[in-house]
């Protein structure tokens, strides 16, 4: 009985221990010509040998296949060869073809170390026979390049830069770091670069410099959620340097002061308000600081560019001199990235695209740990059912000589030959809500 349901082998022999199978087998077809000389039945048995693969695990059990391999030599050429194997087994590894599908698969999903302990195969293959598979990924999972471009950065151990498409709230890659080069050469890859209008990207000068280098054309917005939360941190600044200068039991009345500095003045309850009015006494600059972050903030409903900097400017005149230091970081960004920071006030990122980041950002920094960044980017990147598609209208085709009604009006409709195209499937990217959705339900 073919219990392993490979017709070009015969089965010799099976043993079976607590741990694996172990089965002899012998190959049932012959060369037919010699692959030097090409001659045909003058061929004669010079040697053989034994080869042991790993299959597919049977009944719980590791598999081993003891496979006798014949060499031959041609009585015209006077040159040996070995017999082929290529249709079962894997040129590279030492396993059939079937099992490395199923390590490829598997490793998306589980640790190497228990496919390790599953299949028989080492730890370093398994993790080399990953490497492999997700190099031939990256090749084929080509998306659409889109109009307008997202570099930002998410933690996986440490920063790694995230290219999205902002229009369709899409994630198109996870490069392992953030270096200049490393963009610049991914920005190189895409296809139809040129067709990039805008990139949006954090305050970070070597996004910048690969931008300006591949996309000289492109227009770089900088997203105002990195610009907000500098007014955010400044805030808590100024907060931890008064808490230093307190005792323990006076401590105690700034302990929720954080969660009521971060909320908008109209978020603020009846309680909240009283507790402001309670700092306004007794720490005077604490509230200067949270009425500066809200002035501030009230910059980005600014309706254009012109208004906008006016007000920044109001703004930055009205910030006191003790304070000055702990808002320097966000003056001194401003500064710096002043053009592309005021640019997005002439072309407003979606705001359905920012959380969407900022929820996969959160999500990704809570679920990291244990995951390795390779492994974590294949189950973002690669996992079936993630990407958003859509699907191009059928182009109707004319023919070169129109039928119009004006010119014979003895037929009723024009004579049109309709052509249906072959329909195109074009990838826009990791859907992010149903990403976000999969990481939460721990379904990746």
């Amino acid at each position: 009985m073919d219990i392993l349901n490979f017709p070009k082998f015969n089965i010799l022999s099976i043993c079976e221990n607590e741990f694996e199978f172990l089965i002899q087998m012998v190959t049932n077809s012959p060369p037919l010509a010699c692959p030097h000389c090409g001659c045909i039945a003058n061929l004669y048995k010079h040697d053989s040998r034994e080869q042991i693969c790993m299959d597919l695990p049977l009944h719980g059990k590791r598999v081993s296949l003891l496979i006798k391999r014949q060499r031959y030599c041609c009585r015209d050429c006077n040159r040996t060869f070995w017999e082929h194997l290529d249709h079962t087994i894997d040129k590279k590894r030492n396993c059939t073809k079937r099992l490395l599908s199923y390590i490829e698969t598997q490793s998306i999903e589980r640790t190497f170390v228990s496919i390790s302990e599953d299949v028989g195969l080492h730890e370093k293959t398994i993790r080399n026979i990953f490497g492999d598979y997700i190099n031939r990924l990256r090749e084929t999972h080509r998306y659409e390049t889109p109009n307008w471009l997202g570099i930002d950065e998410i933690h996986i151990i440490k920063p790694r830069c995230v290219l999205t498409n902002i229009e369709e709230c899409t994630l198109l890659d996870v490069l392992p770091n953030r270096n200049k080069e490393t963009v610049a050469d991914y920005l190189l890859s895409l296809p139809n670069r040129g067709q990039i209008r805008y990139v949006t990207m954090d305050m970070w000068q070597p996004y910048k410099d690969a931008v300006r280098a591949v996309l000289p054309k492109a227009l770089i917005i900088v997203d105002k959620f990195h610009v907000v939360r500098m007014a955010n941190q400044a805030l808590e600044t100024i907060r931890k340097q008064i808490l230093e200068g307190l005792s323990p039991k006076e401590r105690r009345g700034l302990m929720p002061g954080r969660f009521i500095l971060l909320k908008r003045d109209i978020e603020l309850t009846e309680k909240d308000r009283i507790t402001l009015d309670l700092w306004r006494k007794n720490h005077p600059s604490l509230v200067t600081a949270y009425n500066l972050k809200e002035l501030y903030l009230d910059i980005w409903e600014c309706d254009n560019r012109q208004t906008a900097f006016l007000k920044y400017n109001e703004w930055k005149a009205k910030v006191p001199t003790d304070l000055q230091t702990a808002f320097e970081p966000l003056t001194k960004a401003m500064k710096n990235w002043e053009e592309e920071i005021f640019a997005y006030f002439d072309h407003r990122i979606p705001d359905a695209y920012t959380e969407s980041l900022i929820s996969l950002i959160r999500v990704i920094n809570r679920l990291r740990r244990g995951y390795s960044f390779e492994a974590l980017s294949a189950k973002i990147l690669f996992t079936e059912g993630l990407r958003k598609q859509c699907k191009p209208k059928y182009q109707r085709r004319i023919d070169s000589y129109h039928l119009r009604e004006g010119n014979f009006p003895m037929f009723n409709k024009p004579a049109i030959e309709v052509v249906r195209e072959p329909e195109e499937i074009i990838f826009l990217g990791i859907d992010f809500p149903t990403l976000i959705d999969k990481l939460e339900k721990d379904e990746l």
